[in-house]
């Protein structure tokens, strides 16, 4: 049998949507059992977001809730009954980590609380990932992707200076919010095997923002230090300011990216071949790099040779030259590199329902304990009588608490 990283751990997971489901993902795909609690009847909110094969919605086909889920099981429990209170105590009790995403105060709500866990299991940790964390004025108040990137991220400098900031694109920061939970818990767990004793461990996904690497963490720095405040840049700026090349390129098969200005200037003529029309002392001066008018002749030059070339083509001529680019893949593009496919970027995995589908792939390597998919996301309850029989409950005990409306 195959020994995973964490083979040893075992998760009991209260989340839904994108940042606790990915924490307990992360988890999972490294070799913990984790068993996932959902709401009868409709689960996971994360079940209703697309994208859906063919573009048709169905709970079970969510390309969102099958990447966020894999290696779980699924039991579904109403934590509103004494019934499903009780199998969720008897499940912590079992369990090292409890992670759970629900608005703060839901948990002690449902008799599910820190405290009442730690009574059961004192060595538990509870993971509480949450919009604004535990505690605070903000501890009840509503949020968004965008809002947590607007007070805590840098959407003030994103875009340009004439017009209102721009969001970047997609649900990075719950992403991000997930995987520092990941790391907390798995930290705490460590701990706790070591004090034999729990904590509860209190994310609050906008604060994952405001201290994140993704330019929050520098420009925050530089206020703090000089009062600075990032602004946004003025158009036709932003790539005049470090040299040229720099910025966004059409090509024959879509668009390319460039970082050529300035000291690697002599790497851009290297990749071009050493055109006569830019040859000479003078374009390897830093006043070349600031001139428009030289910036104008290169462009003459820099354009054609762009467009008679695909991004594969553009892509091996500057890796050679030593010059910091890359292509702008669409998904298809991505989808398709053979590069990506043999480093197992990406993994086959077969779904009763959604069928066999290509998921993103490990988020690392790790030699001796590998990351595997064992089992695919599951079906709404799937595993609600397999868990409740590991619990000692009898064949006619799960009969009543199905008949309860556990599922």
């Amino acid at each position: 049998m195959t020994q995973y990283a964490l083979s040893d751990v075992r998760i009991l997971d209260f989340t839904q949507y994108i940042a606790g489901p990915y924490c307990a993902k992360l988890l999972a795909d490294y070799g913990a059992e984790v068993v996932k609690v959902e709401r009868p009847g409709t689960g996971d909110a994360a079940r209703r977001i697309g994208p859906f094969p063919k573009d048709t919605p169905h709970p079970e086909k969510s390309g969102t809730f099958l990447h966020l889920n894999t290696n779980k099981r699924s039991i579904t429990l109403d934590l509103k009954t004494e019934e499903g209170r009780q199998v969720a105590l008897d499940l912590a009790v079992r369990a090292d980590a409890v992670v759970e995403s629900f608005r703060p105060g839901t948990m002690e709500n449902f008799g599910l609380d820190y405290e009442t866990l730690s009574n059961v299991n004192p060595s538990l940790v509870m993971t509480s990932i949450s919009n604004f964390g535990q505690t605070g004025p903000y501890r009840d108040w509503r949020g968004s992707e965008i809002i947590f990137y607007g007070m805590g991220g840098e959407l003030y400098s994103t875009g340009i200076a004439e017009k209102e900031p721009l969001k970047l694109g997609g649900t990075v920061g719950l992403y991000q919010a997930g995987t520092i939970a990941a790391y907390a818990t798995l930290g705490a767990i460590f701990a706790a095997r070591d004090n034999e004793k729990g904590q509860h461990v209190d994310i609050s996904i906008m604060e994952t923002q405001a201290g994140s690497i993704d330019r929050r963490m520098s420009m925050l720095l530089a206020y703090q230090y000089n009062g600075e405040i990032t602004e946004r840049t003025p158009l036709g700026a932003a790539s005049g300011s470090g040299g040229y090349p720099a910025g966004v390129y059409p090509c024959a098969d879509g668009f390319f990216q460039f970082t050529g200005g300035g000291n690697y200037f002599p790497r851009v003529l290297d990749m071009l071949g050493h055109p006569e029309e830019i040859s000479g002392e003078e374009w390897l001066t830093p006043e070349a790099q600031a001139d428009e008018d030289m910036q104008g002749l290169f462009e003459v030059v820099f354009y054609p040779w762009l467009m008679e070339r695909n991004k594969a083509d553009i892509w091996e001529q500057a890796q050679k030259s030593r010059v910091l680019s890359g292509p702008l893949n669409t998904m298809e593009d991505l989808h398709a590199d053979q590069i990506f496919h043999k480093r197992g970027a990406f993994a086959e995995v077969e779904h009763p329902e959604a069928g066999s589908l290509r998921y993103p792939g490990r988020p690392f390597i790790m030699g001796a304990t590998p990351w595997s998919v064992r089992r695919p996301a599951p079906l709404l309850g799937q595993h609600t009588d397999e868990i409740l029989t590991e619990l000692g409950r009898t064949e006619s005990e799960i009969a009543s608490f199905r008949d309860g409306g556990a599922k």
